[in-house]
């Protein structure tokens, strides 16, 4: 399972590293200390936080939040598979997206609650990139 430093867990959320380090002080969100001694925080544990603090509105006030050439950097937060299609969902700062896409992509990917993705919008489309 993938893990994210404080940095990139603040990134995903759409909010300062300060905030997202508060919030791991306060027990938001658990975290674990890596062999360098830096805080981690389980992918999953932060797409369920993400989801958290979406719908709680717990993020800044002042946060900007972009959608420059329309990709949305973001957590995987749920994935459901069909015998064909699956559905992914992904929680982007304040943003959830859901895409549609067939469940081979979605196994060529690899993609599972907890990985962080990025969704493109272009029209109605949504595109998962894996990065």
């Amino acid at each position: 399972m993938q893990s994210y430093t404080i940095g990139q867990a603040a990134r995903l959320l759409g909010v300062s590293p300060d905030t997202a380090r508060r919030w791991a002080d306060a027990g938001k969100v658990a975290t674990h200390r890596d062999d360098g001694g830096r805080r981690l925080i389980d992918g999953r544990d932060l797409a369920a936080f993400s989801i958290e603090v979406a719908q709680n509105g717990t993020g800044e006030d002042d946060a900007s939040y972009t959608s420059a050439r329309n990709a949305f950097p973001g957590i995987v937060t749920a994935v459901t598979l069909g015998d064909v299609a699956a559905q992914v969902e992904i929680q982007a700062g304040p943003h959830r997206l859901v895409s549609l896409l067939t469940r081979e992509a979605v196994e060529e990917l690899g993609l599972e609650v907890g990985m962080q993705a990025t969704a493109r919008v272009k029209s109605t489309s949504v595109h998962i990139d894996r990065t």
